[in-house]
């Protein structure tokens, strides 16, 4: 089947959603998806939108997403930030990730960005070989830190 990508509207984001928590299922998450519709229609698409996002179709049904924000280092300066790439799983194997990740290094490239970089689950194994299969170098020295909404409620509790 042939599928296109183009860059999500807002009438998208419902199904854009669907896939935000098929990736929470997968990444055993099930719970953890807390946005809405309207806030990710609010965020991507209000006067100054905080991210891009990338879908998949076939025959006008999306079966995959690429969501990315610009981030800024201070060692490279611009870069870009891969939030999710997600195909769904009866769609998986036909390079629709492929094409998804290729308009992110398209976009990326345009933007003129010095790094585009994004989180991988070590126990996802599939997802790390696709990556280095790409190119992109797994970095398993360093580790990802969050400070969540109630890390922060009570990180200033303690400062007050």
């Amino acid at each position: 089947m042939n599928h296109q990508i183009r860059i999500a509207v807002k009438e998208d984001i419902p199904t854009v959603l669907k896939l935000i928590n098929e990736l929470a299922v997968f990444e055993k998450e099930p719970d953890a998806v807390e946005v809405e519709i309207s806030q990710l229609q609010q965020d991507g698409f209000g006067g100054s939108a905080a991210f891009v996002c990338f879908v998949a179709e076939i025959d006008s049904k999306i079966i995959g997403m690429a969501l990315v924000y610009t981030r800024y280092s201070t060692w490279k300066g611009k870069v870009l930030h891969l939030e999710d790439l997600i195909v769904s799983k009866d769609f998986r194997g036909q390079n629709i990730g492929s094409d998804l990740l290729d308009q992110v290094i398209y976009y990326g490239a345009k933007l003129g960005v010095k790094r585009i970089s994004w989180e991988v689950l070590d126990w996802n194994s599939s997802a790390i070989k696709f990556y280095e299969s790409k190119g992109a170098k797994v970095l398993k020295d360093w580790s990802v830190v969050h400070l969540d909404e109630t890390g922060i409620t009570n990180y200033l509790k303690k400062k007050n």
